[in-house]
């Protein structure tokens, strides 16, 4: 038995089988590849789901954790402590946001966001029946509120009724938005990229509706960046493409490249009859690591132009997978937006994917047959060919 089976026998006995893991143990990452026990190189086109935006064994980040897990990992949020206080000015600048609460995970950053637009109703009226608008084909997390708003029925059917008032419209259909809104809307969340849904862009002009009917109705709209915001797109979040701001953002993932961190972010007019002392709150959230973690990040992205580099690259990336859509009748569509891409295929995708990983490639999938491609963000040319070399000779 190798080394690999053998870890994969003890987790199968004391891990809950929550995920059906692929018989993968990744021991060590370099640049944008991956080696596993036994020693194997793997060109990751997943970078931990959209997480490692920066590459592996990145000596500046990892040497900016060491040099905090020195001075200090954890206080609690009893106090202030310097990098978070650092994290947050950034981030609310960078975002356009001016208040933000940092979380641990994606999820509880989503459920964050829900109940600030529930407590701003309540603050206004109090009242117990507040409705939330979200899409279908959504996805937004697992815990109870982020799921109650996931628009996918079977990952909610066993868990009951969530935290209920919840209504879902069709994404990129306006009208469909506008026939489930009333006086007890206070919140419509979406992704700005839907990303499990099959990597979809928000249309410009759906999008542009929406804000111009939170405005008219005073509702918050919530835009889900956890995905797609940090640069993937070509934008430091994708709603800057479009020229509107949410009232609240959600961040994750390549937030923190790594490290578990997430951020709920608003405007101050949502801060002001918001969340209070006593309203939220997290043990961990924050801490001087994860802070510190941020902090690394964007100055990263700020001083290695990592934003640019994903808007130049991504016609390259574009004219790649389009030749592969060309050459192979089975390839239905692509689509996407920087490197966030969907190559969506006419057959189940879980047999290339796992030939792909045989060929020293990770790919996931955003549905049955929907390969999704979301490599860290400092991937060159010579990255993108050998991705799509691969591709088109299982394909």
């Amino acid at each position: 038995m190798s080394i690999s089976q053998e870890y994969i026998a003890c987790g199968e006995k004391n891990l809950l089988h929550t995920y059906n893991r692929s018989p993968i143990v990744f021991e060590k990452g370099d640049g944008v590849y991956l080696y596993d026990a036994e020693g194997k190189k793997y060109l990751d086109f997943a970078a931990g789901i959209a997480v490692f935006a920066l590459g592996y064994n990145n000596k500046e980040y990892n040497d900016a954790l060491k040099a905090q897990i020195d001075k200090l990992i954890h206080t609690s949020n009893l106090y202030y402590n310097i990098p978070a206080i650092e994290a947050a000015k950034e981030l609310n600048s960078i975002a356009g946001m001016d208040r933000v609460f940092f979380t641990n995970s994606g999820t509880e950053a989503i459920e964050g966001a829900l109940k600030s637009a529930l407590k701003y109703a309540y603050t206004k009226a109090p009242a117990d029946d507040y409705e939330i608008i979200a899409m279908e084909h959504s996805f937004h997390g697992r815990s109870m509120g982020a799921l109650s708003v996931t628009g996918n029925s079977h990952y909610r059917e066993a868990f009951g009724k969530g935290i209920g008032h919840i209504k879902f419209a069709e994404y990129n259909d306006f009208e469909s938005v506008k026939a489930l809104v009333n006086e007890k809307t206070c919140g419509i969340i979406m992704e700005t990229v839907q990303g499990e849904g099959g990597i979809y862009p928000a249309e410009k002009e759906f999008l542009e509706k929406v804000r111009k009917l939170c405005d008219e109705k005073d509702i918050l709209l919530i835009l889900d960046e956890i995905q797609c915001g940090m640069g993937r797109t070509g934008f430091m979040f994708a709603y800057e493409k479009y020229g509107i701001k949410p009232d609240i953002m959600t961040a994750a993932k390549a937030l923190g490249c790594g490290v578990p961190v997430g951020a709920f972010a608003m405007t101050e007019r949502v801060a002001e009859k918001s969340l209070v002392p006593g309203d939220h709150g997290s043990t961990y959230g924050g801490n001087p690591l994860a802070g510190a973690a941020i902090v690394e990040v964007l100055r990263q992205f700020r001083e290695r132009n990592i934003v640019q580099h994903v808007k130049d690259l991504t016609p390259y990336f574009e004219k790649k997978l389009e030749e592969l859509a060309s050459k192979h009748e089975c390839i239905k569509e692509t689509r996407g937006a920087g490197f966030m891409r969907a190559v969506e295929l006419d057959r189940p995708v879980g047999d290339i994917i796992k030939k792909a990983q045989e060929k020293g490639l990770i790919v996931i999938s955003a549905g049955a047959n929907i390969l999704r491609l979301v490599p860290p963000l400092v991937i060159e040319k010579e990255h993108i060919d050998e991705m799509a070399e691969i591709l088109d000779s299982l394909i």
